[in-house]
């Protein structure tokens, strides 16, 4: 595994693609990996892409990559998190159908992810993912989710800059509120521009902007939203704030994305400028940190526990004779029933 880390860290394509199944399929060599990468990360630039589904997601990533890689010299990692296909536990790999004009550039990198059922579309594993890409050297690592509505708050946790992509006529006024993540988007996009009911869905937009300041959220945390004031009516970087610009895109022609591009660029200016890039850092780590506390209590926990006094509890509670919160504590005391 040593060498397999070595060589990672001296470019090495096939010890990266090795490593990606080592940690997604968490072994004990996947975790031994991240810790000797952990040291080599906090470089990358996280770039979280959601919205509903039809949207035009992966269509509007394939785009931006193709910008990035002729005009600038980012080398790019993209996780797309697919549904998981329920026959075979593995992900659908439409994405990398639709991002097939990257194939064969060095400088980008695709992993799909099995969502593996995971609410949001997020897999327990994304975190882990990014930080192999980051300690590889990757400038950019953009994730591509699902979009499976309003668990996509979970982006947020994870993302430096999260774009919230949105389409005119897609059945509702503007998927985005109706799913609840609007107050996580640095960036709005409205993508597939020639579709009728564009105007509509920049107005409607436009009116939600206005209605969320002067407070705008910034950040989810475990329930805690961190929010900093701004002022209404503008969109221009400050050292205090960052009101999200709402950017109009093609996929089809590329237009609006060099725009798209520039603006991820200020964020990322505004982000260091602020402070609010450490900041972000240290709740995206911090969820980690509790997410792993979690799973490793509950691991520990159900190992210790005799399996039949879990079946008793179990049974109980089938029988309605113990609430959820009841066996948690029966199971906590080690009470006997």
């Amino acid at each position: 595994m040593m060498i397999l880390v070595k060589d990672l860290l001296a470019g090495n394509r096939l010890a990266l693609s090795r490593l990606l199944t080592q940690v997604e399929n968490d072994t004990p060599d996947g975790r031994s990996a991240l810790n000797e990468l952990f040291s080599h990360t906090g470089k990358a630039h996280l770039v979280g892409v959601t919205g509903a589904p039809g949207v035009g997601k992966s269509s509007l990533v394939n785009q931006l990559v193709l910008h990035y890689r002729k005009h600038t010299k980012k080398n790019i990692a993209i996780i797309a998190v697919d549904p998981t296909s329920p026959f075979t536990g593995g992900a659908v790999l439409g994405d990398r159908v639709r991002m097939r004009d990257l194939a064969g550039d060095s400088g980008v990198f695709i992993r799909s992810m099995a969502s593996r059922g995971t609410l949001g579309g997020l897999a327990h594993a994304t975190a882990a993912i990014t930080q192999v890409f980051d300690a590889a050297g990757f400038d950019m690592v953009i994730i591509e989710t699902v979009g499976a509505g309003q668990a996509e708050v979970d982006i947020a946790r994870l993302a430096h800059t999260t774009l919230v992509v949105e389409a005119p006529g897609m059945g509702d006024d503007i998927q985005a509120i109706k799913a609840g993540i609007l107050e996580i988007a640095d960036i709005l996009v409205i993508n597939k521009t020639d579709r009728p009911g564009l105007e509509h869905t920049e107005r409607a937009l436009r009116g939600m902007l206005e209605m969320a300041h002067p407070v705008r959220h910034v950040f989810l945390h475990h329930g805690r939203t961190e929010m900093v004031e701004a002022p209404s009516g503008t969109q221009e970087i400050s050292e205090t704030t960052w009101i999200p610009p709402i950017q109009k895109t093609n996929a089809n022609d590329g237009s609006g994305i060099p725009e798209l591009a520039d603006h991820i660029q200020k964020h990322a200016q505004y982000l260091a400028k602020s402070g609010d890039w450490e900041r972000r850092e240290r709740l995206r780590l911090e969820t980690e940190l509790d997410a792993l506390i979690q799973d490793t209590l509950a691991d520990r926990f159900r190992t210790s526990l005799p399996e039949e006094k879990f079946d008793q509890v179990l049974t109980e509670m089938l029988e309605r004779k113990l609430s959820p919160w009841e066996a948690v504590k029966a199971l906590m005391n080690g009470r006997q029933h």
